[in-house]
């Protein structure tokens, strides 16, 4: 076994297409994936923060904030996945109000 750290995700097939991160805190991006190292360090091009609601901070709204070419630090990111081939659905675990 090498001394050399990996990193579990291989996100090379995601470069140069467009991805959707979630940070520790609550925030989210989304933005084209430019590069990564093996830290989970990222770089996204043409990034936008889905801006968050002010009543409960773990909601996002449909507000956003353009930043353009951003770094996102390896250790806040929480989840990274491809904005192709993703749909969002409503929650089926939401109990209906007259229940």
């Amino acid at each position: 076994m090498s001394g050399r750290k990996e990193t579990v995700l291989d996100l090379a097939k995601f470069i140069d297409k467009g991805v959707q991160v979630k940070l520790t805190g609550g925030r989210q991006v989304t933005g084209t994936l430019k590069g990564y190292d093996q830290l989970l360090n990222l770089v996204l091009d043409e990034a936008v923060e889905f801006l968050r609601d002010a009543d409960d901070p773990l909601k996002t709204t449909d507000q956003t904030r353009h930043l353009g070419l951003i770094v996102c630090r390896g250790t806040a990111v929480m989840l990274v996945s491809p904005m192709d081939g993703t749909d969002e659905i409503a929650n089926p675990f939401l109990q209906p109000d007259g229940i």
